[in-house]
């Protein structure tokens, strides 16, 4: 029998190229992510993403958020991150949560961060326990944030020490130690992590959060550098108290990543005659401007100010 040896050459050059890909990990894109190989880094994830691998669709994810590799592309990113944080990626969801707080979008933001917090991510707890003090999205229930900023801060998380003393100041010592016995039983109960990567590439960059109860704890975040090639988990937002006169109570109008869209607004409604004897409030958190108007005595004085601004979206919110 006589064999044909360029079928042979060409069959062992099509093995070895297979061999070539198949060897292609997650791992071997985040090497190459640390040597500034963006592109290569992208071309390594892609297909391991396409095909369902958490990993490789966490740190696709990340290269369209920062535009490495591939242009920036928020609304691709959060394809990405969606479909990691779907198979209870903790980054992912984590990253996917504050995405979504940055664009206003606070409801889903938490239900992801939620997902996280479960996990005994700190970021998230300290971001969704901030939001169960304060009633944001979420039933208010200041025992149980208490409970969560204490889990976030036990890990060494700096901007949750900083809310947890906040905190202390303003919730009383008996609800105080029941949100530190319920911290244990949570930290007892929290499953194992269901996703691990190898070694992740960059984490989010952002923060952001919130005011305390009684009195607002609104947070700023910051970017920070990055460290040798890799983006570092991001630096703490510090508490900034904002106090306003007038009324215990304020309407939020809008979420806005400028402080100028929210300007904007105010001007338009008050303008159209619909925020008379109203006083804007510009509440900055991380790169959110969240515009609120009062103040108003009760929260149902508030909700009937809301039902007067012809369908537009607004909740009272507590000024103090």
């Amino acid at each position: 029998m006589v064999v044909n040896r360029k079928y042979l050459v060409a069959g062992a050059l099509l093995f070895c190229a297979a061999t070539s890909v198949s060897a292609q990990s997650v791992k071997s894109g985040i090497e190459a992510w640390q040597r500034s190989d963006y592109s290569g880094a992208v071309a390594i994830w892609r297909p391991l993403a396409e095909k369902g691998d958490a990993d490789a669709e966490f740190n696709l994810g990340q290269a369209y958020r920062l535009g490495r590799g591939v242009p920036i592309n928020l609304a691709a990113a959060k394809t990405w991150f969606e479909r990691a944080a779907g198979q209870g990626h903790i980054d992912a969801q984590t990253t996917l949560g504050l995405l979504l707080f940055q664009n206003g979008d606070q409801p889903e933001a938490l239900k992801w961060l939620k997902k996280a917090a479960d996990q005994g991510e700190p970021r998230a707890l300290l971001v969704y326990g901030t939001a169960l003090v304060n009633g944001d999205s979420v039933t208010q229930d200041p025992v149980l944030g208490y409970a969560y900023v204490s889990r976030a801060a036990a890990q060494g998380l700096e901007p949750a020490r900083e809310t947890l003393k906040q905190l202390d100041q303003v919730i009383p010592l008996s609800d105080r130690k029941r949100g530190v016995e319920m911290a244990r039983q949570l930290t007892k109960a929290a499953p194992a992590p269901s996703s691990k990567p190898e070694e992740p590439a960059p984490k989010p960059i952002r923060v952001a959060k919130a005011k305390a109860v009684p009195k607002p704890m609104e947070t700023a975040s910051a970017e920070p550098p990055a460290k040798g090639t890799t983006e570092s988990r991001p630096k703490a937002p510090r508490a900034q108290q904002i106090t306003v006169s007038g009324g215990g109570w304020l309407i939020q109008l809008g979420a806005f990543s400028k402080r100028s869209a929210a300007e904007a607004l105010y001007k338009q409604l008050a303008s159209a005659g619909l925020l008379k004897g109203m006083q804007p409030t510009f509440r900055t958190m991380g790169p959110i401007t969240r515009l609120q108007v009062g103040a108003f005595s009760t929260r149902a004085q508030a909700s009937a100010a809301c039902a007067d601004l012809k369908g537009r979206p607004c909740f009272p919110v507590p000024a103090k």
